[in-house]
């Protein structure tokens, strides 16, 4: 837990040096801070251009600086934003005359956000949302963590968690009424058309599976084969740039490389291996070794080959593409398509043949990521929780004919499941992990 009482203050902005820096502050006094720097403070979310000066007067930078004093700020406390030029120095200045007032201090990463959610202006959700948004490569990924930032999930687990509450509310009635004939079954009756009705939305939302956390975390393409089948130059052209050593002899890829692609909005990583053989050289046994495990784990396998009867050297469980490549070389297009795989002609160094294969990628990619733009759930942590609420929900619906105390019990565990995916139960466990992946600064 942070310690509340200190004013924290931050870059906010990007890498130094920059045209123009931002530096933020949150906390009690950071009015007194804009007072001390600026000489005044300035009208609430005003741009006012000023001279900083430290505590002895002297010049810092000229400046723009606002002012959002608190509850109705980014973080709910007193917020100041300091725009000056973006050099070293003048940074370095700054965050002295920063420091040497009482009770500031640098923020920790993600703590600017972790006392906006702290202060209710957020949620968890939403700040999971946000460090989505931070870290979106691609536009699906931007757009996806933007529903996110709004509320789409925080909204709908909101509206479930009252209407648990509601549910267990007359379920309790119920027992309070037990001695009066039929109210019991006017209460009962109705929890228990609600309970089902919500188990069907959530359970609606946990069968769009890993759809969203999918796009999150991109889709990974493995480009396997032997030695000198023209792997790297494969992997360069489609990253168009030298980022693999290309070379006659073979074995010249010992390790994994590996770069993010945008196809079509969706996240690729294509990762190029060491040529797949056996070998007497420790080193390269090494990279055949990290060759086979990258292709287990991959989402997709390009195998490259050069003959017309390759031999697949691949055991995994995830598909697999055969590419026939240099074909300029062989001078002949065809391919024996016998082995039952997709199978793609190239002459990867002159490109030929490379927007179809770029083209299947995009419809492999349509069809592995689905329709994320209707996934609700984004992280694992969140779909661990809708399945707990739901595992919850069906024993509530099990106990009512064994007792309605037991039924009320578990709506109250489904009602705390979700008040832990919001952040508004006791869930300080899991606050450090999420938050700590926050740059400094947010």
């Amino acid at each position: 837990m942070y310690p509340h009482d200190q004013t924290i203050y931050a870059l906010s902005s990007g890498r130094l040096p920059s045209a123009i820096a931002i530096v933020r502050l949150s906390g009690s006094q950071a009015g007194l801070a804009l007072q001390t720097l600026a000489g005044k403070l300035p009208a609430a979310r005003t741009a006012v251009r000023v001279l900083l000066r430290d505590a002895a007067g002297e010049p810092i930078d000229d400046a723009v600086v606002l002012w959002f004093p608190g509850p109705a700020s980014a973080t709910g406390e007193n917020v100041a934003e300091l725009h000056v030029h973006g050099s070293r120095a003048v940074l370095s200045t700054l965050f002295a005359a920063l420091s040497a007032l009482p009770d500031f201090r640098a923020a920790e990463p993600g703590e600017f956000t972790r006392r906006a959610f702290e202060n209710g202006k957020i949620d968890l959700t939403e700040a999971e949302g946000l460090d989505d948004l931070i870290h979106a490569d691609t536009d699906r990924q931007r757009r996806q963590a933007l529903r996110q930032l709004r509320g789409l999930l925080g909204d709908r687990a909101r509206d479930w968690r009252s209407q648990i509450i509601e549910a267990a509310a007359l379920i309790e009635a119920g027992i309070d009424f037990a001695d009066e004939s039929d109210v019991p079954d006017e209460l009962i009756g109705p929890a228990i058309i609600r309970i089902k009705a919500l188990l069907g939305e959530i359970e609606n939302v946990l069968a769009q599976r890993g759809r969203a956390e999918r796009l999150r975390d991109g889709l990974t393409v493995v480009i396997a084969g032997p030695p000198n089948a023209g792997k790297s130059t494969l992997m360069n052209q489609l990253a168009r740039r030298e980022v693999a050593i290309v070379s006659p002899y073979a074995g010249t890829t010992r390790d994994v490389i590996e770069v993010q692609l945008d196809l079509d909005g969706y996240p690729v990583t294509v990762i190029d291996t060491a040529g797949i053989r056996d070998t007497e050289d420790p080193v390269e046994q090494e990279g055949v070794r990290r060759a086979r495990m990258r292709a287990a784990e991959a989402d997709l396998v390009l195998w490259l080959a050069e003959t017309d009867e390759p031999k697949i050297d691949y055991a995994g469980e995830a598909p697999i593409w055969l590419i026939r490549n240099k074909i300029d070389e062989a001078g002949s297009r065809t391919f024996d398509r016998s082995l039952g795989v997709p199978s793609f002609a190239l002459a990867a160094k002159y490109g030929q043949g490379l927007p179809e294969l770029l083209d299947a990628l995009v419809i492999f990619a349509r069809d592995y990521f689905g329709s994320s733009e209707s996934g609700l759930i984004s992280r694992e942590r969140q779909r661990k929780l809708l399945e707990e609420t739901a595992e919850a929900l069906r024993r509530s619906l099990d106990a009512v004919g064994q007792g309605e105390e037991l039924a009320a019990e578990e709506l109250r565990v489904a009602a705390f499941a979700l008040g832990k995916l919001l952040g508004r139960v006791d869930v300080e466990d899991v606050l450090d992990v999420i938050f700590r992946e926050f740059c400094i600064g947010k």
